[in-house]
């Protein structure tokens, strides 16, 4: 799902733009088994997918498309995140921060969120919503640009 959304917005962009436009489509979809989670709808929708990630080892999922002039090229990256039990208040005072609003698995662990997360096992820029380094792999030519 990542990867099909990540080349719906590059795609989505580089129909408008002209032939030497380098385009970019990532998305970000957090896996807890077979269930997905974007971005949550309101606050109950957060408190239930936080609740659901309580205490347990999640997948953040990662897609990224880049469209230039004679290719289309892709990625998926996956970084395992492990959340600490959600009690205490911390759920709670979480949610009254907002920071979950827009957010794949309703947290930022580049913020606020961060207390939520015991450890992760990967790429941490993939949570943050980039994973560069495959962006990287991808057009190791970026950082010259």
């Amino acid at each position: 799902m990542a990867l099909e959304n990540a080349k719906r917005k590059a795609s989505d962009v580089a129909v408008t733009e002209d032939t030497d436009a380098l385009v970019l489509g990532v998305d970000t979809v957090v896996a807890l088994g077979d269930r997905l989670y974007g971005k949550p709808s309101d606050a109950a929708d957060a408190r239930d997918t936080l609740k659901a990630l309580s205490g347990r080892a999640h997948a953040v999922i990662g897609g990224l498309c880049l469209i230039g002039r004679t290719s289309t090229r892709t990625a998926v990256t996956t970084t395992g995140v492990e959340f600490r039990p959600l009690e205490g208040g911390l759920l709670d005072w979480y949610l009254r921060t907002g920071e979950w609003r827009e957010r794949a698995g309703a947290y930022a662990i580049q913020g606020k969120g961060a207390a939520l997360v015991r450890g992760i096992d990967g790429d941490y820029l993939n949570v943050v919503g980039l994973p560069l380094a495959a962006l990287l792999e991808l057009e190791p030519g970026l950082l010259t640009l």
